[in-house]
């Protein structure tokens, strides 16, 4: 009798939304944050099961959640048999491993999540390793809290158990790998310094877009340079620098660059390891942030990049580009608030009718 053919088939575990306000989130509309976060989910997998909303006042420097509201939320996914929790805030390895013990499944944090996010985007061979390195500079810090579980599982304790030779094992092969990406990335490094001089010594402009994810960076980029650069109405869809050729018309006027984009909280780990390719805003002679107005959070959005900027220790002469107006009903309001953001332009990147104040911005720029 012939067998039954045998599929192997794997199934998502079923997955529990965090969402946590918490006392530093000083964001104007929690619910869009929190719109953002599954966002974030759905751009990693596009799959979860259950989602819970809590507020926190203080934070529990061993759960991150207060003892109340966690046991009511360890009760809830005990009664819908969650296999995984996604927390929308960066916790710490200690959090981490004691809400993993108590929901008796694995947690994963903000910072893992856009971690995962930038893995799955990064195409180019430096977009990778950058990855590589934040991804494994999360993962030491994660070992590194292991000692005494390494030992408890062992049954010994003191400076040299096996316990503590496995942890210093998997450290010292973290170590290798970060050292052996930075050196690769040190060497696509002189490429893009020989490129970047390239680029300098022709005297053309040098223009740079930048933004919160999302914002339609991209759509404009293949809007003014004659490009096909991905652009995709979905969180981190480009992570790669990309430079073209600008045009206006007929007219070569510069060279523009589109950059990653920026979002709240982005992992230390990421701006560490992008740092070379963001401190290309340096050699820019604009910026030209672009700002999703549509979102009910644009003003902290802003922020977001200004201090991303700050610690990058970036300060460049910036056009405010607010984009997606046609999705605005009430335009006219917001015009006095945009009055704070000077020089700027309002344009929907959908439209080439609506891009015309951005067209005839750099037209004239530089050109006086």
């Amino acid at each position: 009798m012939a067998r039954k053919p045998f599929y192997l088939t794997q199934e998502l575990p079923k997955t529990l939304l965090l969402g946590i306000q918490a006392p530093y989130n000083r964001i104007t509309n929690i619910d869009a944050y929190f719109d953002e976060f599954k966002n974030l989910v759905k751009a990693n997998r596009g799959h979860y099961d259950k989602e819970q909303y809590i507020k926190v006042r203080t934070i529990d420097p061993a759960f991150f959640i207060t003892k109340g509201k966690l046991d009511e939320l360890v009760t809830f996914a005990k009664e819908h048999n969650i296999q995984e929790v996604i927390v929308s805030e960066a916790i710490t390895a200690r959090q981490e491993r004691n809400l993993s013990e108590i929901f008796d499944c694995e947690v994963i944090d903000r910072t893992h999540l856009i971690l995962d996010i930038f893995e799955k985007a990064a195409h180019s061979a430096e977009g990778k390793k950058q990855v590589a390195i934040a991804k494994l500079t999360y993962q030491k810090s994660r070992v590194a809290g292991k000692g005494i579980e390494m030992g408890q599982q062992s049954g010994l304790f003191g400076t040299r158990g096996p316990g503590e030779t496995a942890k210093e094992k998997e450290l010292r092969h973290i170590n290798q790998q970060i050292h052996k990406f930075k050196k690769d990335l040190d060497k696509l490094q002189k490429t893009r310094d020989t490129q970047r001089r390239r680029r300098l010594d022709s005297g053309e402009p040098q223009i740079a877009l930048i933004g919160y994810t999302n914002a339609g960076k991209s759509t404009i980029l293949n809007a003014v340079a004659k490009s096909d650069v991905l652009a995709q109405d979905k969180l981190f869809a480009t992570l790669d620098t990309t430079t073209r050729s600008l045009w206006i018309g007929p007219k070569k006027i510069g060279l523009i660059s589109d950059t990653v984009g920026f979002i709240q909280q982005l992992p230390h780990q990421l701006i560490r390891a992008f740092k070379s390719t963001l401190s290309e805003l340096q050699y820019a002679d604009l910026l030209l942030q672009v700002v999703d107005l549509s979102d009910a959070n644009w003003k902290s959005h802003i922020q977001v990049v200004h201090d991303i900027l700050d610690e990058l220790e970036i300060h460049k002469e910036m056009l405010y580009i607010f984009n997606k107006a046609d999705k605005i009903t009430n335009i006219q309001e917001l015009l006095p608030q945009l009055e704070a953001y000077q020089p700027h332009i309002i344009i929907s990147s959908r439209s080439k009718e609506t891009m015309k104040p951005l067209f005839d911005f750099l037209a004239q720029y530089k050109q006086q």
